[in-house]
């Protein structure tokens, strides 16, 4: 139960209603007990199978007592009401099995009505805790995982959960409870015919427990496959242009029926296996049940038992009250075993190391006054060195142009800045200050950073320019807008700034979502700028429009620029060539083209196409 100790730990918040649901399961428990176990001597005395019983018991030490006394009771109404007694003792009757009952479901449902919250708490915090998890957890992470596996676990695997384990909880605190008040009850009534279920009910749960074993596995591997699944989905829908101008419709379906093949197969195998717990149980507990009936009886039968003959059915009576719950608690452990498969794919993602500290009683970044400045930086990835020996500084009101080869290390340099990664050697210093001593919030609140991919949420046009910024005035989202080249054709649209974007602004064209997002930068107005190839991937016109809005923002602010497009960068303060992840040439345009290194060849060969 180790495994399942966070979603207990989530419990802690509703002691009160632990304790409640304890209680009222208890005693929905003993009248159910009261209103099934009393019937058969009652009916017997009633129609006068039995005689009546004149003298009560001194105290109740056993089961023959108890119903010496419940006949005594029975018999002392039929007594005192002459001809109607027998009449009079029905309705009696009657009347307690209809109140234990009425009780018995009224507890039961109150055991419900506690229970509700408690179930529900425990994955919305699961779900909460996991989001959370997920924008805590560095960039770092999601370039060696799947999207489509990370969402699996988000989804699926939390929806598993739910189903199987905390779906269960009920059954893992009433089927318990239940089993023993019944078993309590048969042992008081008869300690001799009890030794059987201690010798049965342990097999029966071996039997179970080995057939439950490979559920976790299978239940992993359906979880894999669906991840897969729905990697190849959002493959899917992310290329889907592509895929149909390569005419590789069949290579996608291929792969994804695949895929949802396995899926099938293994789902079909989890099946059988959890379908057979409630009737291979059911099955068990007959056996062991007609056991009873048979050594019981003769027992009985031999006058040898240690209880009378009402005692003898009241026994069988109860002790078919503990078929059900027996049955329910064997789902409940497959679903355990499922469920625990589940729990461990989310804990991968819970528990794996957060590299970059938040720091939250850092010192706060005000202000930038001075410089960034990279000290003998290094940073490799899992053994493979990304940045060897970064000596950089960067003066505030300066713009740096990083420039180099596919793979230098220009784009791991540059999210060194806003901690999106930690040096794994030497420092990384802002007013000369290590920037892991201040809280990680106060150093990216004075960043802006517009991507080569331009990211965008489907929300409005305002908001995607406001994000992250509470209360922002329209006034100067437009003037933004304004600075960022955008304001005409938000203007000339039905809704303007209130228009819809759609799906990572699916309803934009490239260079209109890339001055949204520079619009975005301009209303943080932030004192640092990096800039990662924002128009390298731009027609002439919209680069042109969106370099203008780049040079506008870039005015009085000191700036990280990764260029491929080195026309767009001549005028840098300083130009830093790098290559296999060291500076291999630094200066000027002017100073550069004079050396005849990497930077000319670099700028020959953009100028030939």
């Amino acid at each position: 139960m180790k495994k399942y100790s966070r979603l207990f730990k989530y419990l802690r918040f509703y002691k009160g209603n632990i304790v409640l649901y304890f209680l009222f399961t208890i005693f929905s428990i003993l009248f159910s007990l009261i209103s099934l176990g009393t019937m058969p001597f009652f009916l017997g005395l009633i129609f006068s199978t039995e005689k009546l019983v004149v003298t009560a018991p001194e105290k109740i030490t056993g089961s023959r007592d108890l119903v010496q006394y419940i006949n005594f009771q029975i018999s002392d109404i039929i007594q005192t009401n002459g001809l109607n007694g027998p009449s009079i003792a029905l309705g009696i009757i009657c009347l307690i099995i209809i109140t234990t009952v009425l009780f018995k479901n009224v507890f039961l449902y109150l055991s419900y009505y506690v229970l509700a919250p408690m179930k529900n708490s425990v994955m919305t915090r699961l779900r909460a805790e996991l989001y959370n998890k997920l924008l805590q957890l560095p960039i770092g992470y999601f370039t060696e995982q799947r999207k489509g596996d990370i969402m699996s676990r988000m989804t699926n695997d939390i929806g598993e959960l739910e189903t199987s384990v905390v779906g269960t909880l009920e059954g893992f605190i009433k089927d318990p409870l239940n089993i023993i008040i019944i078993l309590s009850a048969l042992i008081f009534l008869s300690p001799q015919l009890s030794m059987f279920l201690f010798i049965f009910l342990p097999l029966t749960g071996v039997i179970i427990g080995r057939i439950s074993r490979s559920l976790k596995k299978q239940s992993n591997f359906a979880a894999i496959k669906l991840g897969e699944a729905l990697s190849v989905l959002d493959e899917t829908l992310g290329g889907l242009r592509v895929i149909k101008a390569f005419n590789a419709e069949a290579l996608l379906r291929t792969k994804f029926a695949k895929n949802n093949d396995d899926l099938f197969d293994i789902r079909n195998k989890m099946q059988y296996r959890r379908d057979l717990a409630s009737p291979l149980s059911e099955f068990m507990g007959v056996m062991v049940l007609c056991g009873i009936l048979y050594f019981g009886g003769r027992l009985v039968l031999s006058g040898t038992a240690d209880l009378p003959a009402e005692g003898f059915i009241m026994y069988i009576g109860i002790f078919t009250q503990i078929i059900n719950p027996a049955k329910a608690l064997s789902t409940s452990f497959y679903n355990m075993q499922r469920g625990s498969a589940a729990i461990a794919r989310i804990e991968e993602i819970l528990t794996a190391p957060v590299k970059v500290d938040e720091n939250e009683n850092g010192l706060q970044m005000q202000t930038f006054t001075q410089s960034i400045e990279f000290r003998n930086v290094g940073f490799s990835y899992d053994d493979k060195v990304i940045l060897k020996n970064i000596n950089l500084k960067v003066e505030k009101g300066k713009t740096i142009a990083l420039v180099g080869s596919s793979g230098a290390g220009k784009s791991t340099l540059a999210d060194l800045v806003p901690r999106f990664h930690d040096v794994t050697s030497g420092e990384v210093l802002v007013d000369g200050i290590n920037i892991k001593e201040y809280s990680l919030k106060s150093v990216r609140q004075q960043m802006g950073i517009v991507t080569q991919e331009p990211i965008l949420f489907n929300d409005t046009i305002a908001n995607n320019i406001a994000l992250g910024i509470e209360h922002a005035k329209i006034e100067d989202i437009m003037q933004a807008a304004k600075v960022a080249n955008a304001h005409n054709y938000i203007s000339s649209k039905e809704e303007g700034y209130n228009t819809n974007i759609g799906d990572r602004g699916s309803k934009l064209s490239g260079g209109e979502r890339q001055r949204l997002t520079i619009a975005r930068a301009v209303l943080k107005n932030p004192p640092i700028l990096i800039l990662d190839e924002a128009t390298s991937s731009l027609d002439t016109e919209s680069e042109r429009l969106v370099q203008d809005a780049i040079n506008n923002m870039m005015q009085n602010r000191t700036s990280l620029v990764i260029a491929h497009r080195l026309s767009t960068i001549r005028h840098a303060d300083e130009i830093v060539v790098l290559q296999l992840g060291e500076i291999a040439e630094r200066g000027t345009h002017d100073e550069l083209l004079l050396k005849g290194g990497i930077y000319k060849r670099l700028v020959d060969m953009q100028e030939v196409k």
